[in-house]
């Protein structure tokens, strides 16, 4: 689970500062999609960035299982996001020279020891991960010889890798059109639900808010609820 309480995030702005975060408070449950939207420059992308311990907030908690990010130091932070959390980008930023299969496996030779003795494990999981988002068939295809559509699943299996309770997702769909689009989303929630991840979801794409279980509207850094449409 993650629980945002009260995060505020502010950026230096000449003499004075700027709110990006202005004392958010969310929470995502196991099994959920809670979708954020509103305009551009509200602050959805920096409480995400406040929410995968990428930027520590000047005030407030990320509570990610009950572990308080917010206090962590630089390197307990990012052996937290490297365990507990999966982040989908915006863009997929594959890296052209590797096949599918590879762009996940080589998320084991990061940052952890050991990593040579559970290669074998993790090229198993890499399978698994693939065939969950329905790539089996694409395991040794580059980038290139896949579609935006095919590209963004392997983004999304990549977050996976690591078994992750909280799944951050960024505008999964600003590239596709809008069927590819209803596919990806389908393929979060169901991902979702069969995990049991806790999700957040910024997204522009108002068509697809009445599948979240949840939705908040970002406003200058503020939310605000706002239903589902039926």
């Amino acid at each position: 689970m993650i629980q945002l309480d009260s995060v505020t995030l502010t950026f230096p702005d000449g003499d004075s500062r700027v709110t990006a975060v202005d004392r958010v408070s969310l929470t995502a449950h196991p099994g959920t999609v809670t979708g954020i939207t509103g305009p551009s420059g509200s602050g959805k992308s920096s409480l995400l960035a406040v929410a995968a311990t990428l930027i520590r907030p000047d005030a407030g908690a990320v509570l990610i299982d009950g572990v308080d990010a917010a206090r962590l130091g630089a390197k307990d932070a990012s052996d937290l996001r490297r365990d507990r959390i999966g982040i989908v980008f915006q863009q997929s930023n594959l890296l052209p020279s590797l096949t599918a299969h590879e762009q996940l496996t080589v998320m084991n030779e990061l940052g952890r020891s050991g990593s040579r003795a559970r290669r074998k494990t993790v090229a198993v999981r890499a399978v698994e991960v693939l065939d969950a988002v329905g790539l089996a068939d694409h395991c040794d295809k580059r980038p290139h010889q896949l579609s935006g559509g095919q590209r963004q699943r392997v983004n999304i299996a990549r977050a996976l890798m690591n078994d992750p309770s909280v799944l951050l997702v960024d505008e999964p769909t600003s590239a596709l059109d809008q069927e590819r689009g209803a596919q990806i989303i389908e393929l979060i929630l169901g991902l979702t639900a069969k995990l049991e991840t806790s999700t957040l979801l910024v997204t522009h794409d108002l068509v697809h808010l009445p599948r979240m279980h949840a939705v908040v509207t970002m406003v200058d850094g503020r939310l605000c609820a706002v239903p589902v449409l039926a």
